[in-house]
């Protein structure tokens, strides 16, 4: 019997699929995944998350498999590099921005210990359920302080957008057979 799925999860897209049944909504704990959505959910701002998730493979190679301390150095060349790969998407600004942006999410992790930590105080470690929304006071408030610190494409709906992919916020819909799994935290 066909398993029922979140209305979203293109069904002829075996990668989407396999991300909504296996990553989306799953409470995500380790820094250096939480790092890759994040620059991901960024460059989807204004695009559809299929289209990053179609060229997930390349942004891996691209950024260094998000390794954030390469991440952090990259210079003009490395960063004309990307502008010039067909791979992934080549918005100068958002580019310019995931470097910016993991140099503040290492300042957070200085600050807090762990970006897991300052991410999760924010539910005080839980999992908050709610579906049919496109951001959020949490959302809002995580977007503020973020902008705040400095961080470029992260508004509310992108953030909200996050929070969903690392299960902070669980929205699987109630007829989907995600929704009532006992999700486990996933590891890089």
């Amino acid at each position: 019997m066909e398993k029922i799925r979140c209305h979203w999860a293109n069904p002829k897209n075996p990668r989407y699929v396999q991300y909504h049944d296996e990553e989306w909504g799953v409470p995500v704990h380790d820094d250096h995944k939480l790092f890759e959505m994040l620059i991901l959910e960024s460059f989807q701002a204004g695009l559809s998350w299929e289209c990053i998730l179609n060229k997930r493979e390349a942004f891996r190679r691209a950024f260094d498999h998000f390794d954030l301390e390469k991440v952090c150095g990259y210079g003009e060349e490395k960063l004309a590099a990307l502008g010039k790969n067909p791979g992934i998407v080549r918005n100068k600004l958002k580019i310019r921005a995931a470097v910016s942006n993991a140099r503040i999410f290492r300042a957070i992790q200085q600050e807090w210990g762990s970006f897991e930590r300052y991410l999760w105080h924010w539910t005080e470690g839980k999992t908050i359920y709610e579906t049919g929304k496109v951001s959020s006071e949490l959302s809002d408030d995580v977007s503020k302080d973020l902008k705040r610190r400095g961080m470029k494409f992260v508004g509310t709906v992108i953030i909200y957008s996050y929070l969903q992919a690392v299960g902070v916020i669980n929205s699987h819909e109630e007829t989907c057979f995600c929704r009532g799994l006992n999700v486990s935290t996933v590891r890089s």
